[in-house]
């Protein structure tokens, strides 16, 4: 047997696998992580526009006391990945009422180190408030899913792109 006959293709292999693996890094640093904030005194994260963002807000996520995620049903038990507009987000101690945040998303998902307890969640987008109760116990990440309705008209909350603003405009100026 030829011993350079089998170096060969384990050189292949293992070459191939190191250049597998500096692509999924350098892919996965292709983009900044999103800022971490502090409203009301309580940390929190918002992003996952991206598809890469939205991968790193999942990994995360466990590290974190609760995810909020926000999503569009698409009328068939679906939800529509993506989400381009900003929710207001109210959170509520439960049997208080006293509002321990108030912030606006910036994505699909809002992570944050609430303190252990039960909450209410208030997330309004274009007039329309949808509720969810959230408990957040020690140790344990809690979480949550808004999904608005396939009818809910996303187009009045999205923001406009730049192109589309300057078209807008144009048109408007004939």
């Amino acid at each position: 047997m030829n011993p350079t006959r089998l170096r060969r293709p384990l050189a292949a292999l293992v070459l191939g696998g190191t250049a597998a693996f500096l692509g999924a890094v350098t892919s996965a640093h292709a983009f900044s992580n999103p800022p971490i904030q502090v409203a009301q005194g309580i940390e929190y994260m918002c992003g996952g526009a991206a598809r890469d963002e939205a991968a790193f807000m999942e990994m995360v996520s466990p590290r974190w006391a609760a995810t909020i995620e926000f999503g569009v049903s698409d009328g068939k038990g679906a939800q529509v990945a993506g989400f381009p507009a900003k929710a207001l987000i109210e959170v509520r101690q439960k049997y208080t009422g006293q509002v321990v945040m108030d912030v606006q998303s910036q994505g699909p998902y809002m992570l944050a180190r609430l303190n252990p307890g039960a909450y209410d969640v208030n997330v309004t987008l274009g007039g329309l408030t949808l509720t969810q109760s959230l408990v957040v116990i020690a140790g344990m990440p809690a979480r949550t899913s808004f999904v608005w309705p396939s009818n809910f008209d996303m187009a009045s909350v999205t923001p406009a792109l730049p192109q589309t603003q300057a078209l807008a405009q144009t048109s408007a100026a004939r």
